[in-house]
């Protein structure tokens, strides 16, 4: 279970991942909402993968496709959320 109250509940969820010497920004893997959400939601949990939630931003990112790249228009609110999940990875150490 997510260590966010009620992530399982979630609308939407998008996981991202970037590769620097592959991308040339985050890429979206998987999204969805309602039941897909909440799968994005625990598989990440059962692997280990830090959760970030933020409804506005999970909803904007489901509007891109799976295997898309972040446009430029994203990239500051996607550059908090990895600093977010940076702090969250560093917690769990």
């Amino acid at each position: 279970m997510s260590r966010y109250k009620n992530a399982s509940a979630s609308n939407a969820a998008v996981a991202l991942k970037y590769n620097p010497q592959q991308d040339y920004s985050p890429v979206v893997v998987a999204s969805g909402h309602g039941k897909v959400a909440e799968r994005i939601i625990n598989l990440a949990d059962e692997n280990g993968v830090p959760v970030f939630r933020d409804d506005s931003t999970a909803a904007m990112l489901t509007m891109l496709n799976v295997g898309q790249g972040v446009p430029p228009e994203l990239y500051q609110i996607v550059a908090g959320i990895y600093v977010q999940v940076l702090q969250i990875a560093k917690k769990q150490i």
